[in-house]
């Protein structure tokens, strides 16, 4: 049906306001027992927050080009103070070149930052690594430090403040801050030290009389609210005064096109900033990108230059010619194990599942058929690369180089988390440093000891009666302690979320809503005894064991 026009005359009847107003004799009489649905509307005074800072944002100049010639002149007036968002994940898609600008301003000049980034760089360096070895960077909003021992080690030393998110949180913080919306409630970190603000961001001396550090500044426990039976943790927005992100193709007016995993965060954070600076490896005229191909939009895009740093790959890791076997008598005792435990894990994988695994699948069977993803944006993976098949812009949460499979699709991690939290995926492998007997799963820290941060992990455990959980993990820790325990004593990445429990030895399955666990399979060589004394839970034996193989 089209739509009713409304004519000139009807339009010279509106009122002052610019509401219509109807013609009397076309209003049927309201009946006498009608009754009339009276509202009254509330209004709250805004007043002016006339004590606001200093806004430490560079200015924008509406008329001016956007393209610069060259990083150092787009930093230039970058305030000490700022807060920064640095896309990029590992060291695919990051601002190398834009970083490496902030480096040369120097402490003196350029200090005091804020960065918010997935993670602060790699181990040899890349990434927002510089920044921090330069002590520009005061604090850090990230989810995941990883193999990063310099940082770890700072943030254990008091040296720097890190305020820890999930991958997944810090996302949509992102999104919303770019949306402006404010606020927002999530099932993620519930029942974790996230939840009561228990991670500390910023540590002090070490006390001589307990021998543990200081906390100078505690984390800050989320306000909480139920819907629909379940509770969920009120998260903040995050807005910037910079975001610096790198792109492939660029066009003058600022539309972006990214290519593959690096779209990761540089979407949602190029939109989130009072000042998004773009390096881009290609600048080309207005118009030179298809309006269907442009993932992020000029309106976001302030400032462009050219990248002139190369692409670094964090990880290379390639596949084995077809046909080539492993000598088995020549593996490590490690190796056999992880091998034994990634064997069972497929069986969990079934037909047509979509499954978030974060690595290249191993021991899918041929006639298997199931769709990877990987919470850094992409669904659809497929195994390690040759040689000739090497992108640096595809990688997968491990920051292993990897390929695509037909039909594969790329996302920013918005989106991805999206996937997980609703519900979308049928099943969620990850590691456990311990996982008790009610399904309670912990895999980040240990306090004092070891800060590696949640990465998605918080977001993937989320929800877990949508999603299948399996740990799959060695069944004992380094020095000989049980990983499988009565209750967890390292911090929560999620409570009551592990279904299904697969090690070396055996495998269990968790009773979620009433706790237990009952041993269902067994690997080959091992006997219950063995199990018994490895573990340390309580747990059922299944009148039918099956063997692992």
């Amino acid at each position: 049906m089209a739509s009713r026009r409304i004519s000139s005359i009807c339009i010279a009847r509106c009122g002052r306001s610019g509401a219509f107003t109807a013609r009397p004799n076309l209003i049927s009489p309201r009946p006498r027992n009608a009754r009339m649905l009276q509202a009254t509307p509330i209004f709250y005074e805004q007043q002016a927050n006339v004590g606001i800072k200093r806004d430490p944002a560079p200015k924008v100049v509406r008329r001016a080009s956007k393209v610069f010639k060259d990083a150092d002149e787009a930093v230039a007036d970058l305030k000490s103070g700022s807060t920064i968002l640095s896309a990029g994940f590992g060291l695919c898609g990051t601002a190398e070149t834009i970083i490496a600008a902030i480096e040369r301003r120097g402490k003196d000049s350029l200090h005091s930052l804020t960065a918010v980034s997935n993670n602060a760089g790699a181990a040899g360096g890349g990434g927002l690594s510089p920044l921090v070895q330069s002590e520009q960077i005061d604090r850090l909003i990230l989810s995941f430090l990883g193999t990063n021992k310099s940082l770890e080690e700072r943030y254990l030393s008091g040296k720097i403040a890190i305020e820890l998110c999930p991958q997944g949180t810090i996302a949509e913080r992102i999104r919303a801050g770019g949306a402006g919306i404010p606020a927002f409630f999530t099932p993620t970190g519930i029942n974790t030290l996230l939840q009561s603000g228990e991670i500390p961001v910023r540590l002090g001396p070490v006390d001589k009389a307990t021998g543990k550090s200081t906390v100078l500044e505690a984390g800050k426990p989320r306000e909480t609210r139920v819907f629909d039976g379940k509770i969920y943790g009120m998260e903040t927005a995050i807005k910037a005064d910079v975001a610096i992100l790198r792109a492939h193709t660029v066009d003058e007016v600022g539309n972006c096109q990214f290519r593959y995993t690096t779209k990761a965060f540089g979407q949602v954070m190029g939109k989130a900033a009072k000042v998004t600076i773009v390096e881009a490896e290609n600048i080309v005229p207005v118009g030179s990108i298809h309006p269907d191909n442009v993932h992020l939009q000029g309106i976001y895009v302030d400032r462009i230059v050219p990248a002139t740093v190369k692409k670094v790959i964090e990880i290379c890791k390639l596949r084995e010619a077809e046909g080539k076997t492993g000598d088995e008598t020549k593996k490590s005792a490690s190796q056999a194990r992880r091998e034994r435990i990634a064997r069972r894990t497929a069986k969990e994988l079934k037909n047509g599942y979509y499954v978030n695994l974060g690595v290249a699948p191993s021991f899918l069977s041929p006639e298997t058929k199931v769709w990877i993803q990987s919470e850094n944006g992409l669904l659809g993976m497929g195994a390690y690369p040759t040689e000739d098949e090497i992108d640096a812009d595809i990688i997968n949460a491990g920051k292993e180089t990897v390929t695509l499979v037909p039909g594969a699709s790329t996302f920013d991690s918005a989106e991805s988390f999206a996937m997980i939290r609703g519900g979308h995926i049928d099943v969620s492998v990850l590691g456990a440093l311990q996982v008790s007997a009610n399904g309670d799963l912990a895999n980040f820290m240990i306090p004092g000891k070891v800060f590696k941060g949640m990465g998605g992990a918080m977001d993937l455990v989320g929800n877990p009666d949508q999603t299948k959980i399996v740990v799959a993990t060695d069944h004992v820790a380094k020095d000989g302690s049980p990983k499988i325990v009565e209750q967890c004593a390292l911090p929560l990445t999620g409570a009551k979320c592990v279904s299904t429990i697969i090690t070396d030895l055996c495998v269990f399955e968790v009773n979620r809503e009433k706790g237990g666990l009952t041993l269902t399979e067994l690997a080959l060589g091992v006997d219950v005894e063995e199990v018994k004394k490895k573990t340390g839970a309580k747990f059922a034996v299944a009148d039918d064991v099956k063997s692992m193989e």
